[in-house]
C-alpha cells in the first residue's frame, strides 16, 4: 500500500457499494422476521455462554469487572493508537501522519452516522434494553463489585443498547487497519478488535446483534464514506492543517518529540 493511498482521495465506487450492500444486508436480516429469529437465538446463546461464565471464579469476575469500567476504555484507546502510529508496524514513517488523520476523520464520520442511526432506530422502534436487564438470571457485575460501580461505573446494563457504539469504534479501527494488515498482523488486528469487544458482551451491556448488526453497520458506512470517497481525505487534510501548531509544540517536548509521527516535517 503506497502513501498515496492514505488518505484515499478518489471515488472507489465498487468498495463503496459493497460497504453499503453489506450494511443493508445486515440490517435487513435483523429486521426481517424470518431471519430475525436466528439473530435472537444467537443473542441469547452468546449471552448465556459469556455471562454464564461469571460467578464461578472471583479472579475471572474481577477481570471482566475491571474491563467493563469506562476508565478501561482509555487503556483500550492507548493500545489502538499505539498500533496505529507505531513506526513500520503497518505504516512507514511517511504514512503515519496521513494514516492517523484519516482514522480520526473516520471516527468523526462514525459519530455522525451513529447519531443518525440512533435517531432512525428510535423512530422505527429498533431500540431495546441490554440482555442483563432482560434475563432474570443475569449476573450483574455492578452488584458484585459495588466499589467499582460507585467510583467508575461498571458498564453492564443500558436501557438503550442498540446500536453498540463501543463496538463500532473498535470495528472501524479493525476495518481500517485490516485494509493494510496481512498475515500475522491481520490476525493481531482481528484478535484485538474482538478481544476488546468482549467485556460489554460478557457483562451483558450489549446483545451480540447490538455489536455485529448495529456496530458493524455504522462502521461499514463510516468506512465507505470515509475511505471510498474523497470526503475522508478532505476531512483529514483539514484536521492535519488544524493540528500543525500542536505538532510544532509537541516537537519541543523531550520525550514526545521522539515519536515517529512527529518527524515528518
Amino acid at each position: 500500500m503506497t502513501s498515496a493511498s492514505i488518505p484515499q482521495s478518489r471515488w472507489r465506487l465498487l468498495p463503496l457499494l459493497a460497504c453499503h450492500a453489506l450494511a443493508a444486508l445486515l440490517l435487513a436480516s435483523w429486521l426481517w422476521p424470518t431471519t430475525r429469529q436466528y439473530w435472537d437465538q444467537a443473542d441469547a446463546a452468546v449471552f448465556h455462554l459469556l455471562n454464564g461464565s461469571l460467578g464461578v471464579s472471583m479472579l475471572w469476575d474481577w477481570l471482566w469487572a475491571v474491563a467493563s469500567i469506562r476508565v478501561f476504555d482509555i487503556l483500550v484507546g492507548a493500545v489502538l493508537l499505539t498500533l496505529l502510529i507505531r513506526n513500520d508496524w503497518l505504516f512507514s514513517t511517511t504514512q503515519l501522519r496521513p494514516a492517523l488523520f484519516t482514522f480520526v476523520a473516520l471516527l468523526l464520520l462514525l459519530l455522525v452516522i451513529r447519531v443518525l442511526v440512533t435517531k432512525i432506530g428510535a423512530h422505527f422502534g429498533w431500540q431495546h434494553a441490554s440482555p442483563s436487564m432482560h434475563f432474570a438470571t443475569a449476573y450483574h457485575l455492578s452488584d458484585h463489585f459495588p466499589l467499582l460501580e460507585r467510583v467508575f461505573e461498571v458498564k453492564d446494563r443500558s436501557s438503550k443498547s442498540f446500536p453498540g457504539d463501543h463496538a463500532s469504534v473498535l470495528l472501524i479501527w479493525g476495518l481500517f487497519m485490516a485494509l493494510f494488515a496481512r498475515g500475522a498482523k491481520l490476525a493481531v488486528v482481528i484478535g484485538i478488535t474482538l478481544m476488546f469487544m468482549l467485556p460489554r458482551l460478557v457483562a451483558g451491556a450489549h446483545w451480540f446483534s447490538d455489536d455485529f448488526v448495529g456496530g458493524l453497520l455504522i462502521a461499514l458506512l463510516a468506512l465507505g464514506w470515509g475511505y471510498c470517497t474523497p470526503l475522508g481525505a478532505q476531512i483529514a487534510a483539514l484536521l492535519q492543517w488544524l493540528a500543525r501548531p500542536a505538532f510544532t509544540l509537541a516537537r519541543s517536548v523531550p520525550v514526545v518529540r521522539q515519536l515517529a509521527v512527529l518527524r515528518q516535517d
